[in-house]
């Protein structure tokens, strides 16, 4: 950082000031998370300067040796992590990763049955604002209103009705367990290909502690960031007959060259979650969950489904806090140092952009080695401002007790004096 703070202060400045924000709130955005040093190490590389296009030992340009070895090492414990056939993994982000999956086996005008994003979903699922959408004939399904739960019966009377060319499965916002068999033998029987995306869950998935939907499943799709705890990327996984057709939409036909810098970021990850520490950390995080939605509830709050099996809680404010949008609860915990998005849930009646609900999850606070204890405390504090008569009342008292928190449990980065 001594180069950055010479040749560019502001930037320097900017970056301090995130790195300090990071330490001084409780992050508990579902889809972030704390990558290693030596994650962050391999993503500030010098395989950043390398132009690769193509594939190991498929190259379009010279001197490739060794982001060959790295690129392969990628794929190999990727291969190994979800035991699938087949590994890409240069895609930039998980809707990069969608969206090639889609170009490999889908033409425009294609019909594709996916979840609504209202119901839990992801923008890339058939969203209208999507190229997803804009391409293809979207059926959405979403979740049982009196469980919170997905609507499987409801969904295999789509994929009968509609006859779709696909099934997308996965979700953003949705706290339960998926059935990804039971979701393949509906798309298989209806003659459609399906697609799984554990972009939030792959963490949980490779320790075992979700069901994998890669023996059921033609493709699947995830982040390297959310819960697998690395770079931000994606990465496609597929049966090998579908391999070509996913390199091939992969480069050139969805990308140019690939990030060198962070495909060895996703190695370093892959191989910290290949360790037997990692699976003790997505244990901490499903304990956290649960007592954080346990805090949440005895705190008068609504859970979407109830609770959670996984990662993260989903609040419908219009059970107890009925004149609370999600804006404003999230700016008022944001005030306190409470870092958490609002998000539509299903039923939704707000708009998206102020929205009903607020998603909550502990993966970046597990990873700072917060435990159950610390969890019930937070859904108190989230109590204490959400629900008092004057919210702005409790922020400053709350904010105090958010900085004594984070201060017992220090980031592992270098701090840098400005």
């Amino acid at each position: 950082m001594k180069q950055l703070q010479k040749v560019d202060p502001e930037v320097f400045v900017a970056v301090c000031g995130e790195r300090k924000r990071q330490e001084e709130h409780l992050e508990l955005i579902a889809s972030e998370n704390f990558a290693s040093e030596a994650v962050l190490e391999a993503a500030g590389s010098v395989l950043t300067n390398k132009y690769a296009e193509g594939y190991p030992g498929h190259r379009y340009y010279g001197g490739c040796e060794f982001v060959d070895e790295v690129e392969q090492l990628a794929r190999d414990r990727a291969l190994q992590l979800f035991k699938a056939e087949h590994a890409n993994v240069q895609p930039h982000s998980g809707t990069q990763a969608n969206l090639a999956v889609y170009g490999a086996v889908l033409r425009p005008g294609d019909k594709i049955l996916t979840m609504s994003l209202v119901e839990g979903g992801h923008l890339t699922h058939g969203h209208s604002k999507n190229a997803s959408g804009m391409l293809y004939a979207v059926t959405h399904y979403g979740t049982d209103p009196a469980s919170g739960f997905i609507d499987y019966a409801a969904l295999e009377q789509l994929a009968q009705r509609e006859r779709p060319r696909l099934v997308t499965v996965g979700a953003s916002a949705h706290p339960r367990t998926i059935d990804f068999e039971r979701v393949a033998h509906i798309a298989h029987r209806n003659g459609a290909l399906v697609l799984a995306d554990i972009a939030h869950i792959a963490g949980l998935v490779a320790t075992g502690l979700h069901p994998s939907p890669v023996p059921y499943c033609d493709f699947v799709t995830s982040t390297t960031h959310k819960t697998l705890r690395g770079p931000r990327g994606g990465i496609i996984l597929c049966k090998k007959e579908f391999a070509k057709a996913v390199d091939g939409s992969v480069f050139p036909g969805n990308q140019g060259g690939p990030l060198m810098h962070i495909i060895a970021a996703k190695a370093v990850c892959f191989h910290e979650a290949l360790q037997p520490s990692f699976r003790t950390y997505q244990e901490l995080v499903l304990r956290n969950a649960h007592a954080l939605a346990n805090s949440l509830r005895r705190n008068g709050f609504h859970l979407v489904s109830g609770g959670t099996d996984n990662h993260l809680v989903l609040i419908d404010l219009r059970k107890n806090l009925p004149e609370m949008d999600g804006l404003r609860a999230q700016r008022l915990l944001e005030s306190a140092h409470i870092s958490t998005n609002r998000n539509t849930v299903p039923g939704e009646t707000r708009s998206s952009f102020a929205t009903s609900g607020l998603r909550l999850g502990t993966p970046a606070l597990s990873s700072r080695a917060m435990g159950e204890k610390e969890m019930e405390r937070i859904g108190d504090w989230i109590g204490e401002i959400l629900t008092a008569p004057i919210p702005e009342g409790n922020i400053s008292a709350v904010r105090d007790g958010v900085l004594a928190l984070c201060r017992r449990f220090p980031l592992p980065y270098p701090c840098y004096e400005i």
